[in-house]
C-alpha cells in the first residue's frame, strides 16, 4: 500500500512537469490489472512482481493526472470572446472576499444568455465599487446575473516565484474578470439547496457573526481563519510574522486543529456512550466515538474550506475509522498512504502547492521518530522529540520552496502549540455559537498574548535563516542527511548526518564571471523592474507596480527572485520616476535586502524613499564600473534632477550597462521630449545590443529617430497581459520590426534573463525556459 501510493504520486508529479499533455492510449487504464497478478513464492518472482506493481502504480498515476488535465484544460475561454461583455446568470461559489475597491469570489456559471458567447462552468469575478449606485453585495450561495468582462489566466513568470495559471487550473478557474457596473446585475435568488453552497453560506455568517461580536479588534482575521478557513482578514505583517517565527501552519486551519477536533469529540461520545449499558450492548462504545469523532472532522473539514492538509487528516481519520469499525489494525504509514492516495485523486494538482508537501512531509516525520518503538516515552519527552524531528526534517523542504528557515521556530511553538490548540481554537469553535459568543473575546485576549510572545521572539537578530535557493541533488542529500540524523537510537553515525545537510547551505549559485552581467528583465505585468548582477555587485532599476494595499511586486516577485539567485544585499537601487508601476514594491524591497545606495529623480523627502540609508538624485554625466562592466547614466539633466514636475516620465533616469561591444538600455518611460535631448547630447552612446522599450511602448515614445540611433537587436516590451492601455501599441512594435529588432515581451515571454560579456549576448525567456502544459497561449494575435 505504501509503495503502490508513492509510486502513484510519483506519477501525478512527473505528469505536472510536462511541457505538453501526452497522447496516452485509451487502454491506459488496464494497467490496474496488474493489482491482481497472484503472489509468488520464489524470491526473483516477488521482486519481478513488485516492480511491475509499481511501475503500473507509476502509470496509473501518469495516466489519471493527464486525464484529469484534459478534461479541464477542455472547458475553456475562447480568444473572441476575452474583454467583451457577455451576461450570465448562475451562483456565488464561495463567501466573497474583500478586496481594495470591491469584492472577489469564484462564480459557477449556470447559463450564457449573450447568443453564441461560451464562458466555462467556474470563473473568478471582482466586483469594484462606483460612484453611481450602491455597490454590488453577493452573499455565498446566492443566485445572480452578472455583465461581465472576462480574459483568461495569465500570472506573471519568474524565477522561484508563485504560479497563478497553476492555482487557477488547480481550483478549475478557467476564466477570470470583473463584474460590468453598467450591465445588467441582479440578484435572482437569495439562496440555494446544494450542499456545497450551504456550506459556504454557513462559512459566510459565521465570518459576519465574528466581525458582529469582535469589531474592530486587531486579531479578527486570524480568529476567522482559525474557525472557517478564511485567511483574507490577515494582513501581510502578521504573516511575515507567523513565518518568521515558524507558526504560520498554526494560523490557518491545520491537522492539528482537526485530529484535535475529532479527538475532543471521541472523547465525549465515548464517556457519555459508556453511561448507558443499552447503547453499549446496542453497538460498541469505542466505534461509536470513532464514528462521532469522524463527523466533526469531516465538518470542520468543509467548513474550513478543504484545503490539502485539512483533507490529509479527514481520510486518515476516515481510514482509522473503517479499520475500526472492521475490527482491523492499521499501521500509521498506511493510514498516511491512504490519505496520500484519496488526496491526489481528488485533486492531482495537490502536487504542486508547498502546503501538499510540508503537511505530508510532516507527519510522515512525526510517525518516522514516534511510530513502532518498543519503550512508550513520557508525553513532555515525546514533544520534545517531536518539535526536534520538524525542526531538522523540515530543513529541507523550507529552504527549497521558501529559501527561508525560522530559527526561534522550536520556542515559539512550545508555547503557540498548546496555547493556540488547546485554549484559542476550542473558545474560537464554541464561540461560533450564538449562546457562547462571549468565548470569542476570551479567545482574542489568549491570541493577543501569543502575538505579543512572537512579537518578542521575532525581534531577535537571529530570528530568521535566508539563503538563496538550494540545488536540487542538495536538497536531496539534505532530506537524507535529516532522515540519518532523526534515525532511531543505535543507528551508525547519526551525527554524519549533518554533512549531508551542509550543501544545501554551502553550495550558492556561481555569480558572473569578471566581466560579465547577468540581466534579468522582470514580468511584473504593466510595470518594471531590471536586476544586474556583477562578480560582486547587484544593481536593481525600478521595483514594479503595487498591487494592492497589502501586496506588491516587491514582496511578491522580486524579494523571492532575488533571494533565490542569492542576491541578499543591493549595492545601488535606482528609482527611474514617481509612477506607482515602478517604484510600487520599494517600500518591501528597502525591508527585505539590505540596500548600500538609492539613486532616484524622485525628491528627497519622498516617503517611497524614507526607509533608505543613503539616497541621492540621478543625472546625466553619473558613471562607474563594477567588475569590468560599465554603468552610465544618460539622463537626465542635472539641473531638473529631483524637481517636482505635473507629468515627470521626462525625468526618468535612463542607465546604460554595457561590456565590450555589448549594451543594454534601460529607458524607463522617457517620452520624445527626453528622447530628442539623448540624441542631442549621447548620440554615439544610444547604440544597444538589448532596449527596454521606452514607456511601456506608448506611441508618445520610441520616435523614429530614437529607434534608428538605438538601433537594437532586441527591444523588451514590459507591459501587462491585456493592458487597458494597450501597449505596446501595433505602430511601435512595427517600428522596431522594421528596423530588424527581435521583439520580445514580458506578457508572453515571462521574465527576460540575459548573460552579457564582451563578445557574446545570451537570451532566455523564462515561459520557454520552463514550460508547463497548463501555461497561456493565445491561439492567435490581439
Amino acid at each position: 500500500m505504501v509503495s503502490f501510493a508513492l509510486f502513484f504520486a510519483f506519477g501525478v508529479w512527473y505528469l505536472q512537469q510536462q511541457a505538453a499533455l501526452p497522447d496516452l492510449p485509451f487502454i491506459w487504464p488496464l494497467a490496474a490489472l496488474a493489482l491482481l497478478l497472484p503472489r509468488a513464492n520464489k524470491r526473483l518472482l516477488i521482486i519481478a512482481r513488485r516492480a511491475v506493481l509499481l511501475a503500473c502504480a507509476a502509470l496509473l498515476g501518469f495516466g489519471y493526472a493527464a486525464w484529469m488535465a484534459q478534461h479541464r484544460l477542455a472547458d475553456s475561454l475562447p480568444d473572441e470572446w476575452q474583454g467583451k461583455n457577455i451576461v450570465v446568470t448562475g451562483i456565488v461559489a464561495e463567501m466573497p472576499r474583500q478586496h481594495e475597491r470591491g469584492l472577489r469570489f469564484a462564480f459557477d456559471v449556470e447559463s450564457v444568455r449573450t447568443p453564441e458567447a461560451h464562458v466555462p462552468q467556474r470563473i473568478q469575478l471582482s466586483t469594484y465599487d462606483g460612484d453611481s449606485r450602491d455597490p454590488l453585495q453577493p452573499g455565498a450561495g446566492e443566485r445572480w446575473q452578472f455583465t461581465v468582462r472576462l480574459k483568461q489566466p495569465h500570472g506573471t513568470s519568474n524565477p522561484n516565484n508563485f504560479d497563478f495559471e497553476a492555482w487557477a487550473l488547480e481550483r478549475n478557474i478557467r476564466a477570470v474578470g470583473y463584474v460590468y457596473e453598467k450591465g445588467d446585475n441582479r440578484s435572482l435568488a437569495e439562496h440555494t439547496v446544494s450542499p456545497a453552497y450551504l456550506v459556504q453560506h454557513l462559512r459566510e455568517t459565521v465570518r459576519t457573526h465574528f466581525r458582529k461580536t469582535l469589531g474592530e479588534a486587531p486579531y479578527t482575521g486570524i480568529l476567522t481563519a482559525l474557525a472557517i478557513g478564511d485567511q483574507s482578514g490577515i494582513s501581510s505583517d502578521e504573516w511575515q510574522l507567523f513565518t518568521r517565527t515558524g507558526t504560520n501552519h498554526l494560523m490557518s486551519i491545520s491537522g492539528l486543529h482537526i485530529t484535535l477536533l475529532a479527538g475532543m469529540i471521541f472523547a465525549l461520545v465515548y464517556w457519555l456512550w459508556q453511561r448507558s449499558i443499552r447503547l453499549t450492548l446496542l453497538f460498541p462504545a469505542r466505534k461509536a466515538a470513532a464514528i462521532a469523532g469522524l463527523f466533526a472532522a469531516l465538518f470542520y473539514t468543509l467548513i474550513s474550506g478543504y484545503e490539502v492538509p485539512a483533507q490529509r487528516t479527514l481520510y486518515m481519520v476516515a481510514t482509522f475509522t473503517l479499520m475500526l469499525l472492521l475490527s482491523r489494525n492499521v499501521s500509521p504509514s498506511q493510514m498516511l498512504a491512504a490519505a496520500l492516495m484519496v488526496v491526489l485523486l481528488a485533486d492531482p494538482w495537490a502536487v504542486l502547492s508547498a502546503g501538499f508537501w510540508l503537511s505530508f512531509g510532516a507527519v510522515a516525520l512525526i510517525f518516522y521518530v514516534t511510530a513502532n518503538r518498543l519503550h512508550k516515552q513520557h508525553w513532555l519527552r515525546e514533544y520534545g522529540k517531536v518539535q526536534w524531528a520538524m525542526m531538522i526534517g523540515l530543513i529541507p523542504p523550507l529552504l527549497a520552496l521558501f529559501q527561508q528557515l525560522s530559527l526561534v521556530a522550536p520556542l515559539a511553538n512550545a508555547f503557540a502549540i498548546p496555547l493556540v490548540s488547546f485554549l484559542v481554537v476550542p473558545l474560537t469553535l464554541l464561540g461560533t455559537l450564538p449562546p457562547f459568543e462571549w468565548m470569542l473575546y476570551l479567545a482574542h485576549q489568549a491570541l493577543a498574548l501569543c502575538m505579543y510572545l512572537l512579537g518578542l521572539l521575532d525581534r531577535l537578530p537571529f530570528a530568521v535563516w535566508q539563503q538563496h535557493a538550494p540545488p536540487t541533488w542538495a536538497v536531496i542529500a539534505g532530506i537524507g542527511g535529516a532522515l540519518w540524523m532523526l534515525a532511531p537510537r543505535g543507528f551508525p553515525m547519526r551525527w554524519m548526518g549533518i554533512a549531508l545537510l551542509l550543501p544545501m547551505f554551502l553550495v550558492a549559485p556561481p555569480a558572473p564571471e569578471k566581466g560579465t552581467a547577468r540581466i534579468i528583465v522582470f514580468d511584473v505585468g504593466q510595470g518594471l523592474a531590471v536586476s544586474v548582477q556583477t562578480q560582486k555587485h547587484a544593481l536593481l532599476y525600478d521595483t514594479g507596480p503595487d498591487f494592492s494595499g497589502d501586496a506588491d511586486s516587491g514582496s511578491r516577485i522580486l524579494l523571492p527572485a532575488l533571494r533565490g539567485m542569492g542576491i541578499d544585499q543591493l549595492d545601488l537601487l535606482v528609482l527611474s520616476h514617481d509612477d506607482v508601476d515602478h517604484v510600487g514594491g520599494t517600500e518591501s524591497v528597502l525591508q527585505g535586502l539590505t540596500v548600500t545606495n538609492v539613486l532616484t529623480s524622485l525628491p528627497g523627502n519622498h516617503p517611497r524613499i524614507s526607509l533608505a540609508a543613503h539616497s541621492e538624485a540621478c543625472h546625466d554625466g553619473q558613471s562607474w564600473f563594477w567588475d569590468d562592466v560599465r554603468f552610465d547614466m544618460l539622463h537626465p539633466a542635472g539641473a531638473s534632477a529631483g524637481e517636482n514636475r505635473e507629468h515627470d516620465n521626462e525625468l526618468s533616469c535612463v542607465l546604460r550597462v554595457s561590456i565590450g561591444q555589448h549594451a543594454v538600455l534601460l529607458a524607463a518611460d522617457i517620452e520624445k521630449l527626453s528622447e530628442q535631448r539623448l540624441l542631442a547630447a549621447h548620440r554615439s552612446g544610444l547604440p544597444a545590443t538589448l532596449l527596454v522599450a521606452p514607456h511601456h511602448g506608448s506611441k508618445s515614445s520610441s520616435s523614429p529617430s530614437f529607434v534608428d540611433a538605438v538601433h537594437p537587436r532586441y527591444v523588451v516590451f514590459t507591459t501587462g497581459y491585456r493592458n487597458r492601455f494597450g501597449h505596446p501599441r501595433e505602430e511601435i512594435l512595427a517600428r522596431y520590426r522594421a528596423a530588424g529588432s527581435e521583439v520580445l515581451r514580458s506578457d508572453k515571454d515571462g521574465a527576460i534573463s540575459i548573460v552579457m560579456d564582451g563578445q557574446n549576448i545570451g537570451l532566455e525567456r523564462h515561459r520557454m525556459a520552463r514550460p508547463r502544459y497548463w501555461q497561456h497561449k493565445e491561439r492567435r494575435e490581439t
